[in-house]
């Protein structure tokens, strides 16, 4: 027998003896198997045990050479050196060749802003992704380093991946560094697989971990410096840290000292990090959450306020099986047991929302956290109709959504799947039942919509995210849906239900490629070229649109911001403002921008979208729609300019500027919004165009598919003449309503209607909050149609049975306030109730109104924007720098592969970074 081997002796601190060795004194799984000739090789431990051996063997072939069997195993000192020792055997060309080597690893230098000398060697750090894959993050031990200074660390090992540790672009990207050992350790005793009735189908390692739970009316909690690992069950209760129902846990409980959870490192755990349940004044800083399943920071019912997470770090938080926010696709599919009869989950839908930080109720704060990494987002806030499970009814309906916020200050989000910050849907919150037979706690739709005291009576209360910072996020830097939210300060959005609501981003730096290009691996799934003609990885898809600031819904305005590096490429689209894709939702023309400032870098300012793969068709009627105003001309050039989609002739005159980079046209003039609700049927595609445009009419599907009415929400024109028509008999309820109109702003519309109609025609003012109807009044038919259209303020409607037409003028009476699309009195409307005979004729020509060309309003040409001195964002404040920016190291691979071509193997070059805090 040929063989070598290395063996560990039991530890002699402080020095440890190796020696070489034929055969095996450590257990081996192999030695008495191992034929004439054939190459075996071990590293093991004596008295270490059967699995303490690396082993390897191969097979003799009686030619001469059979490669190299290697056996490899990392061993660390007490104080902190991590070596490796590599045993090997084989023949080559008939000769044998064993041995065994010892290597000292030497170890990179870390630089890191913050003070550490209280880290020790031996003590085991995590280093953040700093690009799109959470799974780059990266584990190390820390070596003796008299060298180092206090703001630096040794650490074994090379790291596989680019950990940035710079400023890039006026974007602080350091990657976060947490340390995860502390004082006091306590894990849960672990088998080595998956058993019994927990989960092992999505499982192959054991999740069944220790738990520790708090109750109301302890004396005291001041839990501080402890390591939790293998903690957690999944098992919906047993968490790592758990306040369970504990109510008020600070002086408002009575507690002099208020209770908090400070410098704890929970790693490695099966459900969640701390949860908070029913609990209220807790402060959680410093606390490190890595390598975890389902919502790692979590707050449960919906009720939990007035908590303080400082300064704390989430990242690697996997997917889990408890609630179906926590489930992957696989788990949302496969776990059916609480949905209603035979009903199949949607996952994109009604699971996939795993976050590092799950905020069920607004009134919580989060100060200097980090959220490194979600399998689909960073900081969600999420609402809660009524609270749930335990805490139902201790709170009325709607409470949640109307909860100002609480602060939110210099938090990051980087490396997550979905999005970094979400700010908008709720969860169900009754059960599976034959009308809605998703699960209990399936996500769902709600919006944030804040005021004084949770009283949608009194004033609003705008919720500020002050000083975000979002990169390396899949999908959505941040989203954000209902009313007045403020973004402030960061760096890389409704016809609201809340009337007058708005979303604001200012003083902000939007970032589309930095100099950040990542690394390929950890689960990163594309590699490609960016503008700059370099390899660096990308979000979703080689070939997926990035748009700077996204605009959805609104109002949504934006002001004082700087965009930078957004140039598109042979593969994809890269805008600075851009539009959210496949919209069938509307678009409010009160979307604005000013003091913009667009650097040279940016190639393409605007897009409206082109069909293709990520866009679709481009033919919902968002994607028709979409519109800003450019307030001063800062990103067209052109002040008071409305922007919208090139083929939207609702918006077009003489005097508009096409611009085709854009599939964009620039507009002059005043516009809104016609609301049509209709129902009797509700599934009919409606078709509207402008009188003077007839020939190049819009087609819109409708919003509402499956309502007990259907909407749609055009962008018009004001004191403009439009054709209405469907693609069957008109519906026998319609309702028009002027949003966004000011008093005195009005419409002509013809609709088209079967000739025998008959028809009753009432205006109104509705007030949506309360569903209350006022100023009800009744529209008298007119002898002409110029007599229904004069604008004389008489309510007047006039049914042309020649042509089909029925002829009514839309003016708004009442004054309109701020961002509210109603009037200060309501929504004014006009319903118009028909009565068609069965077989009538309902098809109308395309324009009833005289033929007249389009009238031209100011020309846009003839108003240029000077240059804008007080545009952009201020640059990010920076505590400090890194003395050094990159450390360049080169490793040898010592896989098995390798060391069998050890003389064609290559050197690997691999760039670490400096980093940015420590936790």
């Amino acid at each position: 027998m040929e063989g070598a081997g290395a063996c560990r002796a039991a530890p002699s601190p402080p020095a440890h003896r190796l020696w070489g060795m034929e055969g095996s004194g450590c257990r081996s799984l192999h030695s008495f198997l191992v034929s004439f000739r054939q190459p075996w090789a071990l590293v093991g431990i004596l008295g270490g045990g059967q699995l303490s051996p690396a082993e390897d063997k191969r097979e003799y072939h009686g030619n001469g050479t059979t490669g190299l069997a290697v056996a490899q195993r990392d061993f660390l000192t007490y104080d902190g050196t991590r070596f490796t020792v590599t045993a090997f055997s084989g023949w080559i060309k008939g000769v044998p060749h064993n041995g065994f080597k010892v290597e000292v690893s030497k170890g990179i230098i870390l630089h890191l802003v913050d003070e550490v000398s209280s880290w020790l060697p031996g003590d085991r750090i995590v280093v953040a992704s700093t690009d799109y894959s959470m799974h780059q993050a990266e584990e190390f031990n820390l070596l003796p380093c008299p060298e180092c200074k206090s703001n630096q660390v040794k650490i074994d090992g090379s790291p596989l991946y680019l950990h940035i540790g710079e400023v890039i672009d006026g974007i602080d990207m350091r990657a976060e560094v947490g340390l995860l050992t502390r004082n006091i350790l306590i894990q849960g005793e672990m088998e080595d697989s998956c058993y019994g009735q927990n989960q092992c189908q999505f499982f192959s390692f054991d999740t069944f971990g220790g738990h520790i739970k708090i109750l109301r009316n302890f004396s005291s909690v001041h839990m501080s410096g402890v390591e939790l690992k293998n903690m957690g069950q999944q098992i919906l209760g047993s968490y790592p840290v758990h306040f369970h129902l504990a109510e008020d846990v600070d002086e408002r409980g009575g507690y002099e000292r208020p209770t908090y959870l400070d410098n704890l490192a929970i790693h490695h755990c099966f459900s969640r990090c701390v949860a908070i349940h029913g609990t209220h004044g807790l402060l959680v800083k410093d606390t490190i959450g890595y390598d975890t399943l389902g919502h790692c920071f979590f707050l449960e019912d919906g009720t939990e306020q007035r908590n303080t997470f400082y300064h704390n770090l989430g990242l690697l938080t996997r997917s889990g099986t408890i609630l179906p926010s926590d489930r992957s696709e696989a788990m949302c599919l496969a776990i059916r047991s609480h949905v209603y009869g035979n009903y199949v989950p949607v996952p994109s839908t009604d699971c996939m929302a795993v976050s590092t930080f799950w905020i069920a109720n607004p009134n919580n704060n989060l100060i200097e956290n980090a959220a490194a990494g979600a399998q689909d987002v960073g900081i969600w806030y999420i609402f809660h109709r009524v609270p749930t499970g335990q805490s139902e009814g201790q709170y009325p309906e709607g409470h949640a959504e109307h909860t100002p916020l609480g602060v939110f200050y210099n938090n990051r989000v980087h490396s997550n799947f979905k999005a970094g910050l979400f700010i908008g849907k709720g969860v169900k919150t009754t059960r599976a039942n034959a009308e809605d037979p998703r699960e209990y706690l399936t996500v769902d739709n709600a919006r944030f919509h804040p005021h004084q005291d949770a009283d949608p009576e009194k004033p609003r209360v705008p919720a500020v995210i002050d000083g975000l910072i979002a990169f390396k996020n899949n999908d959505h830097g941040a989203w954000a849906r209902g009313g007045d939210i403020i973004f402030r300060n960061s760096g890389d959005g409704t016809f609201p239900t809340d009337e007058g609501s708005s979303l604001e981003v200012t003083r902000s730096i939007f970032v589309g490629e930095s100099s950040n290009f990542g690394s390929q691996g950890g689960q990163n799934s594309y590699w490609g070229k960016g503008a700059n003609g370099e390899y660096r990885t990308l979000p979703r898809n080689k070939t997926f649109p990035i748009r700077g600031f996204q605009i959805y819904d609104g109002p949504v305005r934006m002001a004082k911001c700087t965009f930078k590096k957004f140039i598109p490429t042979v593969d994809r689209y890269s805008s600075a403002i851009g539009f959210f894709m496949k919209n069938s939702w509307q678009i409010s023309p009160q979307n604005n921008v000013s003091q913009i400032l667009m650097e040279k870098s940016v190639g393409l300012k605007v897009f409206f979208g082109r069909s293709g793969q990520w866009f679709g068709s481009n033919d919902n009627d968002g994607d028709k729609m979409s519109i800003f105003h450019d307030l001063d001309g800062s990103v067209t050039g052109y002040p008071d300019t409305f922007i919208g989609r090139a083929d939207n002739y609702l918006l077009r005159h003489p005097g508009c500027l096409t611009v085709p980079r854009w599939n964009g046209v620039m507009c002059t003039g005043k516009f809104a919004q016609l609301y049509i609700q209709a129902r009797r049927p509700e599934n009919l595609t409606l078709s509207i165009a402008r009188a003077a445009y007839h020939s190049h009419p819009l087609r819109l599907q409708g919003v509402n598919r499956g309502a007990p009415y259907q909407q749609y929400q055009p962008v018009v024109m004001l004191e403009q003449a439009y054709v209405i028509q469907w693609d069957g008999r008109a519906p026998e309820d319609i309702i028009l309503y002027p949003i966004n109109f000011n008093r005195g702003d009005w419409l002509c519309v013809a609709l088209c209607y079967p000739r025998e109609s008959v028809f009753q025609v009432v205006a109104d003012i509705y007030q949506r909050r309360t569903g209350t109807v006022h100023s009800v009044k009744h529209y008298l038919a007119a002898p002409s149609r110029a007599s229904a259209l004069s604008r004389t303020g008489e309510r007047l409607f006039y049914f042309d049975r020649a042509s089909g037409y029925l002829f009514v003028h839309l003016q708004a009476h009442e004054a309109r306030k701020g961002h509210s699309y109603c009037s200060q009195q309501g929504c004014e409307r006009i319903k118009i109730m028909a009565h068609m005979y069965p077989g009538d004729a309902w098809s109308c020509g395309p324009n009833p109104f005289p033929e007249r060309p389009a009238a031209a309003q100011r020309p846009v040409s003839r108003h240029p924007a000077g240059p804008c001195r007080a545009c952009g964002a201020p640059q990010l404040a920076i505590t400090s720098t890194p003395s050094v920016k990159y450390i360049r190291i080169q490793i040898q691979s010592l896989s098995r592969a390798d060391v069998q071509n050890h003389l064609t193997s290559a050197f690997i070059k691999v760039c670490c970074v400096l980093l940015r805090l420590k936790w």
